[in-house]
């Protein structure tokens, strides 16, 4: 009932995160900054993420929060929220519509809920390890067994080669059928809804990763780091089918 309840109010948060988003995309006097990390900010991320804040403080006043532009909050509650207000500031501040908010939670550091909310494609996927949703409907991963018939996805190519190995992404791209730089969170619900079977990210952070893992999971999905440990407990992700995942680990990391 309690996961019934929260899965409902991820509903609230996205559709909150949506109605401060919308009338900044793609306004061609957009102020974007760049942080310390390289990273881009703009206004819409900062007042998404205080506005989804405010609900939470004020629906579950004991729970904790983790959030990309405020950090943490009451990070030792035994329900954490995390929350990535724009994944794919690049593409949201280019007018490109495939970025998206994304939303978990923790229990006991432990991620039960995650959602992807694409908020100009008007599409919302939960998981929660064992379902995952696309505004509604069930969906899953793909059953393709052979990478000579799978999609690629991945968010940077240039990036690759500075956090992982470059030769083993290169040996992967050739064996695939398909590759496109569909990236950020919208690499992944394509992945959970069976519109592409793998997406990676070499460098990734807890609130990038964190709601995925529920999502993927739910769709009959592997989701691990890239060299195939913990996802929760690493900074880049693979996800794809439970048939390719070894095999593609295998070429990674060989």
């Amino acid at each position: 009932m309690q996961m019934k309840e929260f899965t409902e109010f991820i509903y609230i948060l996205a559709e909150k995160s949506a109605e401060v988003i919308r009338p900044y995309f793609a306004q061609a006097n957009l102020d974007v900054e760049v942080k310390e990390d390289h990273t881009l900010v703009t206004r819409a991320d900062r007042e998404a993420e205080a506005a989804m804040r405010t609900l939470i403080r004020k629906t579950y006043p004991h729970h904790g929060i983790l959030g990309e532009e405020f950090g943490p909050e009451n990070a030792s509650a035994e329900f954490v929220w995390t929350l990535d207000p724009i994944d794919g500031t690049i593409s949201f501040a280019s007018g490109c519509p495939l970025f998206g908010t994304l939303i978990g939670l923790l229990q006991a550091d432990r991620p039960v809920l995650g959602a992807i909310h694409h908020p100009i494609l008007n599409q919302l996927c939960i998981g929660n390890n064992t379902e995952t949703t696309l505004n509604g409907r069930a969906v899953q991963l793909r059953e393709v067994h052979h990478l000579s018939d799978a999609t690629l996805l991945t968010t940077d190519i240039a990036s690759v080669g500075k956090y992982q190995k470059q030769d083993g992404f290169e040996k992967l791209l050739k064996q695939t059928r398909l590759f496109r730089t569909w990236g950020d969170c919208y690499g992944y619900l394509l992945v959970a809804s069976g519109g592409a079977d793998i997406m990676l990210d070499p460098i990734m952070n807890p609130w990038d990763i964190l709601p995925l893992i529920p999502i993927i999971r739910g769709a009959n999905g592997a989701i691990t780091t890239w060299s195939g440990t913990e996802a929760s407990k690493g900074n880049s992700c693979l996800a794809t089918n439970k048939m390719l995942h070894p095999r593609v680990l295998e070429i990674l990391n060989a």
